[in-house]
């Protein structure tokens, strides 16, 4: 297992990779401001637009689910009382535990990139992406965090087929080697496998837009993604986190879905050091809707602060 020291590094150094200085960030600057403003998406309840940077993008709802809190979903390590204590000390409810599922849309001046795909039929996302304005056939790239179900059942549609026909689906070499013994998503690997674009962990996706970041834990290949505009960036970190509460004041705190836990519960911590740290904004595709923020270290707790 990494330390978590270790990880820090390993974190930083990621996402220094993808931030230019100055020198390198004049150039790039000056070719967006010079190119025509990139179309901002609809909105609506289910839709919300933002910015990175020049670049345009939404968080679009998928689904909502409320597992109980019963110490076996999350805090399996804990007591239902603790759980209770730091719930109720955040003024939510005690019974369930409210989880969102909001893959993210990015347009760049000649692509439209989508992060994770949710649940698939069962989900809501191709009617937030119609009220965003986006056709699938307008994807052109698809980035998986990991195989888990409602990160990749969106992939098809109910018939089987691709549900963004043009778009590359870029996912970690660990991840699909996982997806390729897993029976269970037998007929997804099928359908998805000419579109595949398997990659080495921390690559870059789109360079000088899009850079994978090494999460480990959660599964064999789960990863980040850091979204670069000029000085602007966004962190999307996949599964590393699932409770805005849960998650981010306990961060070693034991998920059940969490392949490797111990190693899932350092890298949430090193993600937590990192970007209360840098004031790295923050997308989570499982926090309440938006799932847009920071973290902050207060008092050597850290919180969510959503924008």
């Amino acid at each position: 297992m990494r330390t978590d020291t270790a990880i820090i590094t390993m974190l930083v150094a990621s996402f220094a990779a993808c931030s230019p200085t100055t020198d390198e960030a004049a150039p790039a600057e000056t070719a967006e401001a010079a190119a025509a403003p990139i179309a901002a998406f609809g909105a609506g309840e289910n839709v919300s637009p933002f910015a990175i940077g020049s670049l345009q993008a939404a968080s679009l709802r998928d689904a909502a689910f409320a597992p109980a809190n019963d110490n076996m979903t999350l805090a399996i390590n804990v007591t239902k009382a603790d759980v209770d204590a730091l719930l109720t000390a955040a003024g939510l409810a005690t019974d369930v535990l409210q989880l969102s599922v909001q893959p993210l849309i990015v347009r760049t001046p000649d692509r439209v990139l989508l992060f994770d795909t949710g649940n698939g039929p069962s989900g809501m996302l191709s009617a937030s992406m119609a009220t965003a304005g986006v056709e699938p056939a307008e994807v052109t790239d698809i980035f998986i965090s990991h195989s888990h179900g409602d990160h990749v059942n969106g992939l098809v549609d109910a018939d089987g087929a691709l549900a963004f026909p043009n778009a590359d689906i870029h996912i970690s070499v660990n991840e699909w080697a996982a997806m390729q013994v897993n029976v269970q998503l037998a007929s997804r690997v099928t359908a998805i496998s000419p579109r595949v674009v398997a990659f080495e962990p921390g690559a870059d996706r789109v360079p000088g837009t899009v850079k994978a970041v090494d999460i480990q834990g959660h599964t064999p290949g789960h990863s980040g993604f850091l979204i670069t505009s000029g000085e602007a960036s966004l962190l999307y970190i996949g599964d590393t986190m699932h409770h805005s509460v849960i998650s981010v004041q306990r961060p070693d705190w034991t998920i059940a879905f969490d392949g490797d836990a111990p190693l899932a519960q350092e890298s949430r911590k090193a993600v937590l050091a990192s970007a209360a740290g840098s004031g790295q904004r923050v997308y989570s595709v499982h926090f309440p809707f938006p799932g847009l923020g920071k973290f902050e270290n207060r008092g050597g707790t850290f919180v969510w602060v959503a924008e």
